[in-house]
């Protein structure tokens, strides 16, 4: 037989394109269409259905950057259209090419009721059936004119990315706005020809079955009149039937699909219109609940619950209706699908705490799966957070955007810094906007990594990012592959079934230990600076709130806030949102956040002055407030009292050369002329950090132009090309006292100026480095550095609960490609005996590299370098521009001990406040290495008080929590402060709770008091 596979395959294309398509609305007739534009920001349903409409006509423009335009579309369904089934076709303007990224609106009927929403994939609004001929039709249509950002040529810098800049010329222009007959036969054709034509163009050219296809295609397509498609489409249906009908094979991959719509809470858009995304979503969701009664649709983030639940209660009620029926999921458990490498331990459990009591309250549901396909990247200490908030699984699809390593599984078990291991399952589907097309099904059995001893995998189907879901043309096409030979079986399930059904099959699945690095948007650890220090900052204020209004509360009665700390927490863990916290958003996100992250502090420092107050009593003695977990100065942690001056005083000289010298006994730190620590000398250890020849906190400057992906990115050639800044304006002894001892430089370098304090405490070991930037730089990227003289093949990162180590070498592609990595508080190296830390207060990124020296010791040099700024153009063309601070502190002879207290204590500064006297701690844990993160009252408000602690030196830990109230009870409790059986055991002894810790245990306490509450 000739070969004619090419010639039909060619001419299904064109009928589709050309007739079939085209037939699918064979009669119309125009709406009637009026529009008002709301001013400024969106205004409730009921003033945008009152207003006084315009008349406006296809073809005209509409829509300033981010205006909202109510349209008013009225019509009649012509008399002989009884008995048909009709349909809206409303196109806005729409690009099919970007669903979810620009304009979009949901249609309401005039009594203010959500019909569904319209969007480039999504155009159509069903009339009701059945149709008699003649009814009056109305719409109205909240329209949200968004502008295309991430366009057809993406990155380019634009001023749209906020309200502010984006002026106001129309975006869209009115396309088509007509009532249509709908003919599904034609519409079901299209389906079968389209699943049958991807299928076919997967096959082996050599495969029988591909051949098959083919025929019944090609006799459809004769069966189809082209003069008259709508009357010859069952015919050509008829053709194809049997070729559908052949069941799959038996050992076909199993695939399940999970309606999706992936819906970043900010990302190309402000928060304000994610409300708005998630209520027009869900309502197309709830519709196709109703109409496909195998579909099972599934949402994550209970923060997008709360919006609707908040902004759309009428959206809120099929929602929860939907879950209800067990057909609208829930998924995840966490307040968002945050960025997982910066948030801190206490931020990365409440994500857990507050998503999956959200659920438990509205709905009944616990989730056991944790859900971040879009996350970038993974930190160590995750898997055990999961497990301790009483969940046992982790989708994520992210990884597979890696550039250089492919990862070696899809179906896994991740085992964190502690032991602990989450089955984990990458979609092999490769995206988490699976469209149901042939090529993604069969790339997902072909890329299947766990083939022979695995056979199941998901499929996250629907349009996201911004947003749209699942389309009834995808449930048609998984209707098709349910059973169909050649392609992987297709069935629509809950998460939780997959799950199971994965692990069942899969009982020694590979173990992958250590954080899921992602070679690719390395930069988010440091773009968009004010952001990362505003989430720092408003960690450690809570922390901080939490401790003090506790205290006050069990010791004096002061009222504990609950509704308020509730309320912070939920809006700092929104802004850990993975385009949000990472700085990948636009200006709009940003200019916002910093605005909500000022209110966040004032709020907080409020919460806090007021139980400071409360403890202190009325008196002039000078307090000092000890925040953190170690004791510092004299004063225990969670403690206020008088200071105490310890340790040798300070003295500052001139150096020979030019520059100071500093010292306090314990450290002596040479300041050159430029400004740079030439040395930092160990005393006790007679030991030099600083390596031979170099200088730290030398500030670096290089280019910053990656490929793609601007805020996100960072590629590996930026280090071909180096600026050190050795010039200084100043460098001059600021202050000097028995006390402290302080060195001002000031550098100028391109239009930007940066003014450092070096400061030598005390009776402390380490040199504080306090820098302010007034940044105006572009597509540059800003560096400290400090070259030490250590030999280490690897160094300690802080993660949540703990630290990892990464290699200082490059042996292997998979540690070449972590040339930038995360750290929280601090970086630590050593060599055995002795070590050094570089702590700091609010940077994330950071690179480590080693060389070995060419002078005669041959000795290595191992160099940390703080990422401090960037400063690219997309999508905020003014990143990072204005005035920055930074801290950050060099602590030579540090154990990783040390390291974890100094964290702590940069981080925490100490206050000192006036009052009556001294105020005992609430908890006291006799071991160092067990650092309490949390002391708060029970979210309950029983009274009760809840203590999270975790080993953090990596070794094992007996630990000793003894409380300054009389104990009655104590149990361990999961991250929900519910009992639990998984923590240590533990022993009471009077107002003492023992315990033995694993390395990196986490471990949360809820203590009852033998008196009832006295507050709260």
């Amino acid at each position: 037989m000739h070969d004619d596979r090419a010639l039909v395959e060619a001419r299904l294309k064109r009928v589709l394109d050309e007739r079939i398509r085209p037939a699918l609305y064979p009669d119309t007739v125009p709406l009637e269409v009026a529009a008002w534009v709301a001013p400024g920001e969106p205004v409730p349903i009921a003033e945008g259905l009152s207003a006084t409409h315009t008349p406006v006509a296809v073809g005209d423009q509409w829509g300033a950057p981010w205006a909202t335009t109510w349209f008013k579309v009225r019509g009649q369904v012509p008399a002989e259209w009884a008995g048909r089934t009709v349909e809206a076709v409303l196109d806005l303007g729409f690009d099919e090419r970007m669903p979810g990224f620009q304009c979009e609106a949901l249609v309401y009927t005039p009594d203010g009721s959500p019909v569904k929403a319209i969007n480039p994939r999504n155009q159509w609004v069903r009339v009701g059936a059945p149709v008699q001929g003649g009814e009056e039709v109305e719409w109205h249509l909240e329209a949200a004119s968004n502008p295309v950002i991430l366009d057809v040529h993406p990155f380019l810098p634009t001023q749209l990315g906020d309200r502010d800049t984006a002026g106001d010329e129309p975006q869209y222009r009115l396309t088509r706005m007509v009532l249509a007959v709908f003919d599904t036969t034609v519409w079901e054709l299209i389906q079968d020809l389209e699943v049958l034509g991807e299928l076919m163009a997967e096959l082996p050219v050599d495969s029988p079955r591909r051949w098959e296809v083919l025929r019944a295609v090609g006799r459809s397509l004769d069966a189809v009149n082209l003069q008259d498609v709508n009357g010859s489409a069952e015919a050509a249906r008829e053709e194809l039937r049997e070729v559908l009908a052949t069941p799959a094979a038996a050992s076909a991959h199993r695939i399940s699909a999970v309606g999706h719509a992936h819906i970043d809470s900010a990302w190309l858009w402000p928060l304000r219109e994610t409300v708005r995304k998630v209520a027009r979503t869900t309502s197309n969701m709830t519709a196709l609940l109703e109409d496909e009664p195998d579909f099972i649709f599934t949402m994550s983030q209970a923060q997008q619950y709360a919006w609707i639940k908040e902004h759309r209660p009428e959206v809120y009620a099929k929602v929860k209706k939907a879950v209800a029926e067990g057909r609208f999921v829930p998924a995840g458990g966490m307040w968002v699908e945050s960025d997982t490498n910066m948030p801190g331990s206490e931020a990365m459990a409440r994500q857990f705490v507050h998503g999956k009591r959200f659920f438990l309250e509205e709905f009944g549901v616990e989730n056991d799966e944790a859900w971040l396909p879009d996350t970038f990247g993974f930190a160590a200490g995750l898997p055990q957070i999961i497990k301790s908030a009483g969940t046992k699984w982790l989708l994520t699809q992210k990884i597979s955007w890696s550039q250089v390593n492919s990862f070696p599984h899809h179906t896994f078990r991740w085992e964190g810094i502690d032991g602990t291991r989450i089955f984990t399952h990458f979609p092999p589907v490769d995206s988490y906007n699976c469209q149901m097309a042939g090529s993604e099904i069969a790339h997902a059995a072909r890329n299947f990594k766990d083939k022979g001893v695995a056979r199941h995998s998901l499929a996250p189907t629907g349009w996201g990012d911004g947003g749209g879901g699942t389309t009834r043309e995808m449930i048609a096409k998984a209707r098709r592959l349910r059973n169909l030979d050649g392609s992987p079986v297709v069935e629509w399930e809950k998460p939780a079934d997959f799950f199971a059904k994965a692990e069942a099959e899969y009982p020694q699945a590979p173990v992958w230990v250590g954080e899921l690095y992602l070679e690719l948007h390395r930069a988010t650890l440091t773009s968009q600076a004010k952001t990362k220090r505003g989430n720092r900052r408003s960690e450690q204020l809570l922390r901080e709130a939490e401790l003090w209004a506790a205290t006050a509360a069990v010791a004096a009665g002061h009222p504990y806030p609950y509704a308020e700390l509730d309320r912070v927490w939920k809006t700092v863990l929104l802004h850990q949102f993975h385009d949000i916290l990472p700085g990948s958003s636009i200006a709009w996100v940003h200019r916002e956040a910093e605005k909500t992250y000022a209110a966040v502090a004032a709020e907080l420092e409020g919460i806090i002055s007021g139980a400071l107050a409360a403890l202190a009593g009325n008196g002039d003695a000078e307090l000092v407030v000890n925040s953190a977990p170690h004791t510092r100065g004299g004063v225990a942690a969670g403690a206020l009292a008088a200071a105490v001056a310890e340790g040798t005083e300070v003295r500052a000289e001139e150096r020979a050369g030019g520059g100071f010298v500093l010292g306090n006994g314990l450290l002596r730190v040479e300041v050159d002329e430029r400004g740079l620590i030439v040395s930092a000398y160990d005393v006790a250890a007679e030991r030099e950090t600083v390596a031979p020849g170099g200088a730290a906190n030398l500030l670096q400057i290089h280019p910053d132009f990656p490929n793609m992906w601007d805020a996100w990115d960072v590629d590996s050639f930026y280090r071909n090309v180096v600026t050190d800044l050795t010039e200084a304006d100043e460098v001059a002894l600021d202050a000097v006292s028995q006390d402290a001892a302080t060195v001002r430089v000031t550098r100028s370098f391109g239009d930007s100026r940066v003014v450092q304090t070096l400061t030598l405490t005390r009776g402390e070991r380490r040199v504080d480095i306090d820098t302010e930037v007034d940044w105006h730089e572009t597509e540059k990227f800003l560096k400290a550095a400090f070259p030490l003289d250590v030999h280490a093949e690897r160094y300690a990162a802080e993660t949540q609960f703990g630290h990892l180590y990464r290699p200082t070498h490059t042996n292997t592609s998979w540690e070449a490609a972590k040339f930038e990595a995360c750290a929280h508080r601090f970086v630590h190296l050593e060599e055995p005996g002795w070590g050094v830390a570089l702590v700091n207060d609010s940077t994330y990124g950071h690179d480590v590299t080693r060389t070995v020296r060419d002078d005669s010791d041959q000795g290595t040099t191992t160099t940390v370098r703080l990422s401090l700024l960037r400063a690219p153009r997309f999508p905020d063309p003014e990143t990072d521009q204005g005035l920055h601070q930074f801290r950050y502190a060099l602590v030579p002879g540090a154990a990783i001990g040390d390291a974890v207290r100094e964290g702590h204590r940069i981080n925490l500064p100490e206050r000192r406040i006036t009052g009556g006297g001294a105020a005992a701690p609430l908890v006291t844990v006799d071991n160092d290495a067990a650092v309490v993160t949390a002391v708060k009252l029970a979210d309950d408000a029983s009274g009760e008080v809840i203590v999270r602690l975790h080993e953090a030196h990596g070794g094992r830990a007996k630990a000793a929590v003894t409380t300054g109230f009389d104990l009655a009870g104590a149990v361990t409790t999961d991250l929900l402060e519910r009992p639990t059986d998984d923590g240590p055991a533990i022993e009471l002894d009077g107002n003492t709770v023992r315990m033995a810790l694993r390395p990196f245990q986490i471990v949360t306490l809820r203590l009852t008091r033998a008196q009832g509450p006295t507050a709260g």
